[in-house]
């Protein structure tokens, strides 16, 4: 039987989690959970009402409880502990902001186009999350930010590998298997 590892990746937006998520996804068969999927209500435009955090928890654990592994992508600090209680692995990732800004922009314009623009219909919450997103590492900011992830992490018990977002994909795919292998009872 094929190793299926429980493995929560977390970290700053646009630290590379989601993208990490995917290729850890297919490199051991397990689904890809990302937390925005669950966080927010499908509407156009995107990300503008949130679920309410019970109904998140739910809508996880049904996706979680479909299979034997998973990999669990975002941040749900405040609401979402019952969802790594079995979780092999954690990883966070930590990424420059400057880096984190510069893919927080492509991403948007790549998925968005001219509505981000100046004039669009999204200009003002692009603009709105992306100081949102710069203040990460101000542990004044009332939002999500470094200190709280540290806090937070600091009282895990379950293993907590900390990667640099700014490594490759592939690098930090070999790290969390090589990582996944040496916890794994049967050697994954």
């Amino acid at each position: 039987m094929t190793y299926q590892p429980r493995v929560y990746l977390t970290g700053a937006s646009c630290s590379g989690v989601s993208t990490l998520g995917r290729v850890l996804s297919r490199r051991f068969g397990v689904p890809q959970l990302d937390v925005d999927d669950f966080y927010w209500m499908p509407t156009d435009p995107p990300y503008s009402i949130k679920r309410p955090p019970e109904e998140r928890v739910r809508l996880i654990k049904v996706r979680q409880s479909e299979t034997e592994g998973w990999i669990l992508t975002g941040s749900f600090i405040g609401w979402g502990e019952p969802l790594i209680q079995k979780v092999d692995l954690i990883v966070f990732l930590q990424t420059p902001t400057i880096i984190r800004l510069q893919r927080l922009d492509q991403r948007a314009a790549a998925r968005y186009g001219a509505r981000i623009l100046p004039g669009g219909d999204m200009h003002e919450a692009h603009l709105a999350f992306r100081d949102w997103a710069s203040c990460y590492d101000d542990p004044l900011f009332t939002g999500r930010n470094l200190a709280q992830h540290e806090s937070w992490l600091s009282n895990q018990s379950a293993p907590v590998l900390r990667l640099q977002g700014q490594q490759s994909t592939a690098e930090l795919m070999h790290r969390v298997a090589e990582e996944l292998l040496r916890l794994s009872p049967c050697g994954a």
